[in-house]
This record gives C-alpha cells, sequence and structure tokens, in this order.
C-alpha cells in the first residue's frame, strides 16, 4: 500500500485560465513545445503549492521550482457550486485543446491526455462532491495524518516553521470537515453508525496518552539532527513551540472532530453499498473509473475477476491433484530470513533478469506505532518527493503478525520490484513535474501487486509451493474485489456477503462481517489493487501478442517505467512508443 494523500477538487483551475502561455497555432514545434512546458510547469507550481503538506511530500526544495511564496494549508474543502466547476473544467479543457498536439513531443502528447482524460473524468462526476468521504479508517485525512507528521522530513528551518504552522491549522481544517459532514447528514449522505464507532475509536486511540504522543518524540528527534544548523536556543524553543501545539492544538482537534462525528451517530440513513443512496450507483462508477485507471465498465470488471478466480482456481486444483502433500509442504516451508532488509536485497538480485536496474537510494524500514496498529494495513510505503528520491521508508504493522511469504510478499509489494522501485525509476527517467499531480492509485497499487505476485516465484522455496500459495492470494483478492462491487454496485446484504464468501469456504460470520463493513467504508478500494493487476495482466498479453519473440519482462517492465502512471487505455496507446527506447 502506497501512502497517498486527500484529494480535493483542484483549486488553481481558476488560477491558471489566466496564465497566457504563448500557444498560438502559428508557433512552430519547438515553440509549442516550450509554450507547453511552460503551461503545465505553472498548472504544477499552482496546484501544488495551494495544500503545504502535499507540496513538502513532492518537492524537498519548492524554491528550485520558483515556488518562494505561499500560504500554509491543508488547502479547502471546495464550496463551489456544480455550474462554477463545470465553467472551470470546460475553461481548462479549451485552454489545452489550443495546443496542436501534434507539434508536442511524445512525453507531452501523453502528458496532455492524461490531463484531458483526467478533466473528462471530473466533468462526468460533477455533483457527486457530497458522496465522497474524507473520514476512511484507513485512507482518511484523520488516518494518514499522524504518520505524514511524524515523517515530515526537515530539510532546512524553513520546513519546521512550516510544519508548526500546518499543526496550528489543523483545529480550522477538523472544523471544515465536520461541517461538511454534517451538510452530508442534513442531506441523508451520512456514514453508518459502525464507520461513526470506527473513526471515533481511531481519534480517541491517537489522544489517548498525549504526554507521550509519538509526535513529540518524533519531532525532538528530527530537530536534533539539525542541531549544525540551529543554536541550541532555537532548537530548545521550537520543542516548546511543537509541544504546546500538538498538546493545545492537534490533541484537541482529534477529541473535538471524535465528539463531533460521534454526535451524528444515527443519522446515517444507509448502512449497505453506495447503491443505497439515491445517486450513489452512478457515482460508484465514477469512483470505480478514478481510482482504477480502467475504462472497463463495473460489469465488465466483475466478468474478468470471475474468470481469473475461475482459471486461478482450476490451476490450485491441478497442483493437489498432482502434489498430495502440497498443503503440507505450504505449511512447513521455511525462508532464509525473515528481516526485512535482507529481504530487500535479495528482491534487488533475483529482479534483475525480469527489471531494469533502479538508482541506487537509500531507504529505511519502521514500525507502525502503536496507536496507529489497528487501521492502519499490514505495510505501508511513503512516497518521496520528485526532487530527491535518495530516502525512501517503507512502515510494517508489527500487529498484523505477517511471517514467512507473507511478509516476503509485502516487502516485494512496498520496496522491490513495488512501490519503492515503481517511484525511484519514474522519478529518474525526467516525467514533468505536472505527472505528479494524475497518478492513478490503481496505475500504482496495480503495479504493486501486480509484482507482488511475480515475487513469490522470486522466494528461496519450491517452484510447486510458491504456485500454490501465488495462485491462492491472487484468488482471495479476487474475492475482495467482487464483494466489492457486489455491495456498492448490485446491493448486496451482509447475508449476501456470507452466502458469497461461504461458496469458498470462507465461514467465520464475524470475519465477513468486519470484511463487509471495511469495504462499506472504504469504496473501491480493493478494486485498485486488484482491477489494476489485472489491468497489467491485459496490457502484458497485449504486448506478447503485438511484440512476439521480441516480446521480454525486461523490455515490457522498462516501458511502463519510462511512460509512468497513467490511465491503463493511454499506457496501452503509449506502449509501442516506448518500446525500444533506452
Amino acid at each position: 500500500m502506497k501512502k497517498h494523500f486527500v484529494k480535493f477538487l483542484p483549486v488553481f483551475l481558476s488560477i491558471i485560465l489566466c496564465f497566457e502561455a504563448g500557444c498560438a497555432g502559428h508557433l512552430g514545434n519547438s515553440q509549442t513545445q516550450q509554450a507547453f512546458t511552460e503551461y503545465t510547469d505553472q498548472v504544477f507550481r499552482s496546484e501544488v503549492s495551494a495544500n503545504t503538506l502535499n507540496m513538502h511530500y513532492t518537492l524537498a526544495h519548492p524554491e528550485k521550482y520558483g515556488i518562494s511564496q505561499y500560504k500554509v494549508t491543508y488547502g479547502t474543502i471546495s464550496q463551489k457550486s456544480e455550474e462554477e466547476n463545470a465553467v472551470i473544467l470546460e475553461n481548462w479543457k479549451k485552454k489545452l485543446k489550443s495546443f496542436k498536439k501534434k507539434e508536442l513531443t511524445v512525453s507531452q502528447q501523453m502528458t496532455y491526455d492524461i490531463m484531458i482524460d483526467y478533466i473528462e473524468n471530473e466533468l462526468e462526476s460533477l455533483g457527486t462532491d457530497a458522496y465522497d468521504e474524507i473520514l476512511r479508517p484507513s485512507t482518511g485525512f484523520q488516518s494518514q495524518l499522524p504518520v505524514l507528521l511524524a515523517e515530515y522530513t526537515f530539510y532546512d528551518e524553513q520546513d519546521i516553521q512550516d510544519y508548526l504552522k500546518l499543526i496550528a491549522c489543523t483545529p480550522d481544517f477538523f472544523r471544515q470537515i465536520i461541517e461538511a459532514e454534517k451538510k452530508k447528514s442534513e442531506k441523508g449522505l451520512f456514514m453508518a453508525d459502525f464507520a461513526v464507532d470506527d473513526i471515533v475509536r481511531q481519534c480517541n486511540n491517537f489522544t489517548q496518552d498525549p504526554q507521550n504522543n509519538y509526535l513529540l518524540s518524533t519531532f525532538d528527534s528530527r530537530i536534533d539532527k539539525m542541531q549544525e544548523n540551529l543554536s541550541t536556543e532555537k532548537t530548545e524553543a521550537y520543542k516548546t513551540q511543537n509541544r504546546q501545539l500538538v498538546l493545545g492544538q492537534l490533541i484537541p482537534a482529534y477529541q473535538v472532530m471524535a465528539q463531533e462525528i460521534g454526535a451524528l451517530k444515527g443519522n446515517g440513513k444507509n448502512s449497505g453499498g453506495l447503491c443505497g443512496l439515491p445517486g450513489g450507483k452512478e457515482y460508484y462508477q465514477y469512483l470505480v473509473r478514478d481510482v482504477t485507471g480502467s475504462d472497463l465498465t463495473v460489469k465488465e470488471m466483475q466478468k474478468q475477476t470471475k474468470i481469473k478466480r475461475d482459471q486461478d482456481l482450476k490451476d490450485l486444483t491441478k497442483l493437489a491433484a498432482k502434489n498430495s502433500d502440497i498443503s503440507e509442504k505450504c505449511s512447513n516451508y521455511q525462508l532464509p530470513t525473515e528481516d526485512p532488509e535482507l529481504i530487500l536485497e535479495d528482491l534487488q538480485e533475483k529482479m534483475k533478469e525480469d527489471f531494469p536496474k533502479a538508482p541506487d537510494v537509500g531507504y529505511t524500514v519502521k514500525s507502525v506505532h502503536p496507536s496507529l496498529e489497528e487501521y492502519t494495513a499490514p505495510a505501508f510505503y511513503l512516497t518521496p518527493p520528485i526532487d530527491d528520491i535518495s530516502q525512501n521508508c517503507i512502515y510494517i504493522n508489527q500487529s498484523k503478525g505477517d511471517e514467512k511469504m507473507k511478509l516476503y510478499t509485502t516487502i516485494a509489494h512496498e520496496g522491490f520490484p513495488g512501490h519503492l522501485y515503481q517511484n525511484v525509476m519514474e522519478r529518474s527517467n525526467g516525467l514533468s513535474p505536472v505527472r505528479s499531480l494524475f497518478g492513478s492509485s490503481g496505475y500504482s497499487e496495480g503495479w504493486a501487486t501486480y509484482v507482488e505476485m511475480q515475487s513469490f516465484y522470486y522466494a528461496d522455496v519450491d517452484a510447486k509451493v510458491a504456485a500454490y500459495l501465488q495462485k491462492n492470494q491472487s484468488a482471495l483478492l479476487s474475492l475482495y474485489a467482487t464483494a466489492d462491487m457486489g455491495i456498492h454496485y448490485d446491493g448486496w446484504t451482509l447475508k449476501d456477503a456470507v452466502d458469497f464468501f461461504g461458496g469458498f469456504q470462507i465461514t467465520d460470520k464475524q470475519v465477513i462481517k468486519q470484511i463487509y463493513q471495511l469495504i462499506i467504508e472504504e469504496p473501491a478500494h480493493y478494486l485498485k489493487y486488484y482491477i489494476g493487476y489485472l489491468e497489467f495482466l491485459n496490457l502484458k498479453n497485449y504486448a506478447m501478442k503485438k511484440y512476439g519473440d521480441d516480446f521480454s519482462n525486461y523490455k515490457f517492465h522498462g516501458a511502463l517505467m519510462k511512460m509512468g502512471p497513467a490511465p491503463f487505455s493511454i499506457l496501452k496507446k503509449y506502449l509501442p512508443k516506448y518500446w525500444n527506447v533506452e
């Protein structure tokens, strides 16, 4: 799981319309290309500086990108009307269309297509803001914020000052969230009671021991590393200021959030999937496309998911029939190490034949703080700034108890050849900065799931054991994906979910209830993994048929890393232009 930031309707659209890039139709190729670069760079600066937290995780040194003056803020929750947003998007689209696409470089043409695709998708979603949920147990703002603050790197003193201002901004931004939730409640679109309980419990977990909150110790540790550039007096002053802000602003903001959201409990009109809300099914269709980056309809996704699951189950049956002791072998195998850093070294060695070498970068493996374990994934990777890929961080959730093959493949998903590899490769290939604004979680999580499946065969176990465990994992993920679509698109009840999972020998009703509720709280969450994975398999099959003997995993993966994140239809369109590019 790659750690993502909360997505807001871009506030920069109304700003960039006034920027004239000099893209008149009579310009020559080089002039058009330069004008397009200037325009997209302006888009990038306007958008990235609108949210200081996002900016810091995108740029280590914003001043090098012409960003020196900015307001420290988390951004705002859009209050624009549907008509205003439509005008903004249509004008932005018109501005892009004023460039002669054929005069742009291949990379710029791809950027152009990605931006147009984004605008058209957003135009289709107008009027659905009320369905968005900023408070979610795993991907919500309140769950992401503590880790993002704890890992907020101090490159210089300005970063320290920005960090402290962000903490001071938290009560006001949380108030905006609470007001938005109250409006959802008035419209009958508020979350279910069990979701309220999860959010309240999560906030309370974060605030239960204020004097020992880890945002105090992590700040002190980061400040101490800055002592060469700060006087002792400044160091102590910043530590004191941080303590005052965490105890006096941040923790009270979480306490107020818990109280206010808890007070709204009982106002949720729907305890099932999105299709149980007026217009919810249509919103889910938009959300699925946005999250997965796939042009497939939900029904087509359901069909492909079933076909792949049936094949995986057929392969599992064959393996069991030919190897009567396969179950015992899958329970009793051993791996040489369960040290995450040694696993990362092993994976880098094993992947050499299938993947181009990544730049040498540093990385650390950390444990999730106990107060966040309950609502945090088994592991996640924090993306580095686009202008500093030297340091990378993978978090392991010790409470999940992953071991042996599960730990090995999780490390592959987060590290090499997963998220860490993908990010450092793309950012070393010279992609335009604006591309960092339009990444698809279906691409990133689909890629990480795709290479996770490959990593089973890198582990030092019997090939049949690797195949059995990999097929089983693929089939299991397909069940979650089918349940996601069943609940949110087809209106499955809890009984429907119990019946579905029971057909695959998963019969613990309490576990199924937990899965059911999590899927309701995090719609389309599992699809970014599984549908993204299927789309990479689709793309690979396309490349194998197109290139025949010239196909290799190495070339396929290399072309993908050069193209960078994009909707899958755009990746397929541009793959031939990147196939043999060194």
